[in-house]
């Protein structure tokens, strides 16, 4: 069986230890204390290097300590290993693995659109984006994708982002001021309404880092970002010139 090794044992590191372990010898690093975690879910825990050693090897560290995680491990994976990480951007990250890992290695750059909310009854149906950054495995990785049941889709770094500038950057800015406002769960909602909530209890757990690396390390994020608030702010004036205009009359 092959060994796999997931460094950042954090929410998504424990979904993914979960579905993997029935597929290789999962060995799970952390800078936190993980032994209890790892034990409910029966994988083993080992050091960086021993992670680093595995024959697949997942980054799931934080974006904002990705590059220095991918310089440690540089010197300690093995030749012909694949690394990929699961990160919410692309481009950065597939940068740092190819400047940083050996020749030797293969890169591909996956970004799971689930976490332990949205798949909490499965992977069924879940969305993987699936980069290549080098070599050809990221092949093998849609497969494993397929079989595992999730909703495979092959493109290129830049594309990802080109499009979660929209679709993550600007749904999470969105949800996260309404989670922030705390909007409540009225008696008389409609369905628009309802589909709000269910936004912000998708992303009320969702940590603060990885909000900041979706709005900050997509390079496509801030004019998204800044069209939004101009037509927001561009409503709302629109919306008072017209009241004053009414109470005039």
């Amino acid at each position: 069986m092959k060994r796999f090794g997931i460094i950042g044992f954090g929410r998504f590191g424990q979904l993914a230890a979960k579905h993997l372990r029935d597929h290789f010898a999962v060995t799970v690093t952390d800078m936190a204390e993980i032994g209890d975690a790892a034990a409910a879910i029966g994988v083993e825990t080992g050091t960086l290097a021993d992670a680093a050693d595995c024959d697949v090897v997942m980054l799931a560290v934080p974006v904002q300590a990705m590059a220095e995680t991918i310089a440690k491990i540089a010197p300690l994976v093995r030749p012909g290993a694949l690394v990929l990480d699961v990160a919410s951007v692309k481009m950065l990250p597939a940068r740092w693995m190819l400047e940083a890992l050996p020749e030797s290695v293969d890169i591909v750059a996956t970004h799971p659109l689930f976490g332990p909310q949205s798949a909490r009854g499965g992977l069924a149906g879940q969305p993987l984006v699936v980069c290549a950054v080098r070599g050809e495995r990221h092949h093998k990785v849609a497969e494993f994708g397929r079989s595992l049941g999730l909703a495979v889709s092959i493109t290129t770094a830049e594309e990802h982002d080109r499009e979660m500038a929209y679709v993550q950057a600007l749904t999470h800015l969105i949800g996260r001021a309404l989670v922030n406002i705390r909007i409540p769960d009225e008696e008389l909602k409609t369905n628009s309404y309802q589909h709000l909530l269910e936004l912000c209890g998708l992303i009320r757990d969702d940590s603060k880092e990885l909000f900041f690396a979706i709005q900050n390390l997509n390079p496509y994020a801030e004019e998204i970002t800044r069209q939004f608030i101009a037509e927001a702010n561009g409503l709302l004036a629109e919306s008072l010139k017209a009241g004053n205009r009414s109470a005039a009359d």
